[in-house]
């Protein structure tokens, strides 16, 4: 399972951004998919994901401004960022967790750099 992500990039305080995901591969089913960010020094931390069935979990720091979404038929997640403050700047990572050939892992995109500075 290849996970490709794509947006981001540098945007004041305030302002918005989306980040998108998509997974491809050969014969897979997706349990979950999400999005991590990672400052330097600092562990991974869970932002939001989104299961199969649409329940989502937000980290506390971006309820109400993050909103996640997914397309099952494209195997897509999307991460709208509204209200963006500086300490959202961070790399930030799509997941994905899969069901292939009957077994389920983790699987990670490349990083994209969220900055948000004035």
């Amino acid at each position: 399972v290849q996970l490709q992500a794509s947006g981001g990039g540098m945007v004041q305080p305030g302002g918005s951004l989306r980040l998108s995901c998509a997974a491809s591969g050969t014969t897979f089913s997706v349990k979950a998919m999400g999005w991590y960010r990672q400052t330097p020094g600092k562990q991974r931390e869970l932002v939001a994901v989104i299961s199969s069935g649409g329940s989502t979990t937000y980290a506390d720091s971006v309820k109400g401004r993050f909103t996640i979404s997914k397309d099952n038929a494209k195997n897509t997640v999307t991460l709208q960022m509204n209200g963006l403050k500086p300490e959202d700047t961070a790399v930030y990572y799509c997941n994905a967790l899969c069901t292939t050939y009957g077994a389920t892992n983790d699987y990670w995109g490349q990083g994209t750099l969220v900055t948000v500075s004035s």
